[in-house]
């Protein structure tokens, strides 16, 4: 059990990753877990979080020193996700990590040097919080379908349109958007444009079951301008963009949840040994024995499938099908976790708290980042059908 519970020193991190995990799990434990509660009663964590994340050097772990970064890669990266997933809030895990792995990626990977110093530097300090924009209201998985478009004009591009479920969409300070900059679209008719808060951008935060106390919007444009050096990497370019951090949106959703699971788990366990009934602990029980024996079996058997398509993204190579497998496979026994964790605690667990609210966060898994439908076509015409 000690195995599953910890996530000790298995490939591929190394003695310094354990390191800055016990530096992050110190922080976390002593500044984020026991506020938890509060924000998500308020639906909203302070953006004090950020500059605190920040003035630890915690925003930029894989960014280079020149930019106010650590210098580290993305495995440092993970480690943070892994260890912002422990204080039983996805909600305040995605919104840290949208910021720092979803909406500052592209700006390090296709942006100029002027729009690293704009948007990178001040990102990595806390000073601006970005968002990544694609989903709209009538595009979700099919990412080349979007309306949201961008009218060229002089000195820049006129944008109108609409996007949805947008992570950091009311607290942003800028969206690295994607925006339709052709008449066809589709994949070759995309681009992607930073569009700064401001004039003719409107947010409104969206209520949901679960995720309470991350910032979720809905985001409307009309007619914002855009000066031309915020077109970010090649016009009609943006397809590329996008599925370029797919694959590591999908392992950090992965690796956060199962965290999280874990988290869950760890708290069931001792829960099972303290709560009697008929004169013994639960967990004595066969059937709960049995119970909590086959969640920890399938835990560890999901973090053995993300670290080994982590292994394989971090050499290079293409680790899309094995990602989506990860994707489809780890969110679902997550989820599955978390039902089985409240049905453990009994009335308990259906009281307001961790365990209720790992059900609710658990619920996005198998639909944020791509679904499980999307998730199983990927994986079946890899395979020739």
């Amino acid at each position: 059990m000690s195995v599953t519970l910890s996530p000790g020193l298995m490939a591929p991190f190394t003695e310094e990753h354990e390191e800055l995990r016990r530096s992050i799990r110190s922080f976390v434990e002593a500044e984020l877990t026991p506020n938890v509660e509060q924000w998500e009663a308020d639906k909203w964590f302070p953006n004090e979080v950020f500059h605190k994340l920040a003035a630890h050097g915690f925003l930029g772990l894989k960014y280079p020193t020149e930019y106010g970064g650590e210098g580290g890669d993305h495995l440092h990266a993970a480690v943070l996700c892994v260890e912002l997933s422990r204080t039983g809030s996805a909600g305040l895990a995605v919104g840290i990590c949208s910021h720092t792995d979803l909406a500052m990626p592209p700006i390090f990977g296709f942006g100029t040097e002027d729009q690293k110093q704009r948007y990178l530097v001040p990102a990595i300090k806390a000073e601006k919080i970005g968002a990544l924009a694609i989903t709209e209201p009538g595009a979700g998985s099919d990412v080349a379908n979007i309306q949201t478009h961008a009218k060229k004009v002089d000195g820049g591009w006129l944008v109108n349109g609409e996007k949805v479920f947008i992570t950091n969409g009311v607290r942003a300070d800028f969206y690295v958007a994607a925006v339709k900059t052709s008449a066809e679209g589709g994949h070759g008719g995309m681009s992607f444009l930073i569009i700064d808060q401001g004039e003719g951008v409107s947010a409104t935060a969206l209520s949901k079951l679960g995720w309470h106390c991350s910032d979720t919007g809905a985001i409307s444009f009309q007619d914002v301008f855009v000066p031309d050096e915020n077109l970010l990497g090649e016009f009609n370019g943006g397809f590329k963009l996008i599925m370029e951090n797919f694959q590591w949106e999908r392992l950090v959703l992965s690796m956060g949840a199962i965290a999280g699971a874990q988290k869950g788990l760890e708290i069931t366990l001792d829960y099972v040994k303290q709560r009697e009934a008929f004169g013994r602990p639960i967990g004595t029980f066969q059937v709960n024995r049995h119970s909590m024996a086959q969640m920890a079996t399938e835990l560890y058997a999901a973090r053995a499938m993300a670290y080994d398509a982590l292994r394989k993204f971090m050499s290079g190579e293409n680790a899309s099908i094995e990602v989506s497998m990860v994707k489809l496979f780890s969110q679902r026994v997550c989820l599955n976790i978390a039902d089985e964790c409240v049905q453990l605690h009994g009335g308990a667990g259906y009281l307001a708290g961790p365990i209720e609210r790992g059900l609710r966060d658990a619920r996005l898994g198998p639909i944020g980042g791509g679904t499980d439908q999307v998730m199983r076509e990927i994986i079946g015409r890899s395979m020739g059908l």
